[in-house]
């Protein structure tokens, strides 16, 4: 219950500095916000917690927010401006994991280096993981955006735009999770072992996907000075 309960707060925490965001920064806080979410994503995701019994890891909230600010610069502003947001990210998740492996090449202080063993913990991520992340993101992104663009078109009203999000993310979302664990962790585990983690992740995913699109009808509805 404890976790429950702060899960409930950290995403609601997650989804209000995303719309603050782009209240008080438009569009570039939009570009902004996929860069930092791409790299905290990854950290958080090394945290592993039980709620009701399921074992799954932080960073899906914060992950399911760059979906949230592609989407916001698809309606917003096009499909053009939300592929640069994908490349940006992308470009992002990949200079920032360069930067950290050669990080890590150093050797520690002899005495008092206390951060080396807690660094490799976090940032010296397996093969594998590293790919499927970087993978999964590339065409899961690339993938919203195009998904999103057809629903603009197949559902253009402005009511509508709860269909354009949830559809364009779900979809999205899907081919995220079994790119990833596919990649990561397909031959690790046994078959059903495998799909439960990929359904877990998925549904997870699924709720936090759901929950957000209060947020993104308040942030559709700012007109940011910025822009």
């Amino acid at each position: 219950m404890f976790n429950f309960i702060w899960g409930g707060v950290f995403v609601a925490v997650n989804f209000a500095l995303f719309v603050l965001n782009y209240r008080l920064f438009g569009r570039k806080g939009l570009y902004s916000w996929i860069c930092f979410a791409t790299v905290l994503a990854n950290i958080q995701v090394v945290k592993t917690i039980e709620m009701f019994g399921i074992v799954m890891t932080l960073g899906n909230t914060i992950y399911t927010t760059i979906y949230m600010c592609t989407d916001l610069l698809n309606e917003k502003y096009g499909t053009k401006e939300a592929r640069k947001a994908v490349w940006f990210g992308f470009f992002t998740l990949i200079a920032s994991t360069v930067m950290m492996q050669l990080a890590l090449v150093f050797t520690p202080q002899a005495e008092g280096g206390t951060a080396q063993e807690a660094m490799e913990t976090i940032f010296g991520l397996m093969p594998r993981i590293a790919a499927g992340s970087l993978c999964a993101y590339f065409v899961s992104q690339l993938l919203d955006v195009q998904v999103f663009g057809y629903l603009k078109r197949r559902f253009p009203v402005r009511s509508q735009f709860w269909i354009r999000v949830n559809g364009s993310t779900l979809v999205s979302q899907m081919v995220d999770s079994l790119v990833f664990c596919t990649i990561a962790f397909a031959g690790e585990y046994s078959w059903d072992i495998w799909l439960q983690i990929l359904l877990t992740t998925y549904a997870l995913k699924f709720v936090i996907s759901i929950a957000a699109t209060p947020a993104m009808y308040l942030a559709r509805s700012f007109s940011p000075k910025e822009d």
